[in-house]
């Protein structure tokens, strides 16, 4: 048993003997970055629409959630949006980002006992309901420790490979090609707070996540309530048509290639050349 381990055992037992003596709940807000750039062809834009194209798709991106959860079970849904489905950087770029847009009806349900996920989801003004597993995570546990609000967090990582659509836009023709590459998630989670939580799917470490980063995107906690006097309700959705997330991926991609060519079908050449750049979320 080495070191680190032992410091989270202790940490997380002292903890849990303070909590254990009355009903575990509490509430975090996390804020949530991406980061996301696009370069246009200097002959098809400006400078000046690069930079708007760039600032649409920072706002578009910045959200804020906030996670409910008690010992075993979590509820995590959007409570601000941002950033607008679709907007213009004028001079004929236009963003489109499918599936982006939420509703107030959208939660994610995590059950950590069960091992398990229901994701009540409205894309395409279709409510969806995504029962299925979650994954199963390789946390590498770090010696690494930082300071987030009043708690005092240890550093995990874990890696996975992944495949993403590379769109490429030129005045002959629109490319795409999948291209692979290895993603390597950062968490720093706190045992101060003994619940195997997380915001979105993230799952499986010793102490509520405070803070997720994997390069390109970003989630922190900036708020914490914990044991508020009113009792949390944490109940699974149950709103919205069954499908696992493989099959609810698979209506989402056939659903974004029929917006790709809707909105595809405004690309013109020469002078009056119209570039549509589209982000799946």
């Amino acid at each position: 048993m080495n070191s680190t381990f032992k410091i989270l055992t202790i940490a997380f037992l002292i903890t849990g003997l303070n909590l254990n003596a009355q009903e575990l709940q509490g509430t975090a807000y996390y804020k949530t970055k991406r980061k996301v750039e696009i370069k246009l062809d200097s002959t098809s834009a400006t400078s000046i629409q690069q930079e708007q194209l760039n600032a649409i798709l920072k706002r578009q991106f910045e959200k804020e959630y906030v996670l409910n959860f008690n010992k075993t079970a979590s509820t995590y849904k959007e409570v601000e949006s941002l950033g607008d489905a679709s907007s213009s950087a004028g001079g004929g770029v236009r963003i489109v980002a499918f599936g982006a847009g939420g509703s107030g009806n959208d939660v994610l349900y995590k059950d950590t006992r069960a091992k398990t996920y229901t994701n009540q989801r409205e894309s395409f003004s279709k409510q969806f309901l995504i029962k299925d597993s979650l994954q199963k995570v390789e946390w590498k546990l770090e010696n690494e420790t930082k300071q987030i609000g009043n708690y005092t967090c240890y550093k995990a990582t874990f890696e996975r490979e992944v495949e993403r659509r590379q769109l490429n836009f030129n005045d002959a023709e629109e490319e795409e090609k999948t291209v692979k590459e290895t993603i390597v998630t950062t968490a720093w989670y706190t045992p101060q707070i003994p619940v195997s939580h997380g915001p979105e799917r993230h799952w499986g470490l010793p102490g509520l996540i405070l803070e997720i980063n994997d390069g390109n995107s970003v989630m922190i906690c900036n708020k914490i309530v914990m044991n508020p006097k009113e009792k949390i309700e944490i109940i699974e959705p149950k709103k919205g048509k069954k499908v696992t997330q493989e099959e609810f991926n698979e209506v989402m991609r056939k659903k974004a290639e029929e917006m790709s060519k809707i909105y595809g079908g405004g690309r013109k050449k020469g002078n009056g050349q119209s570039i549509q750049i589209k982000i799946g979320g």
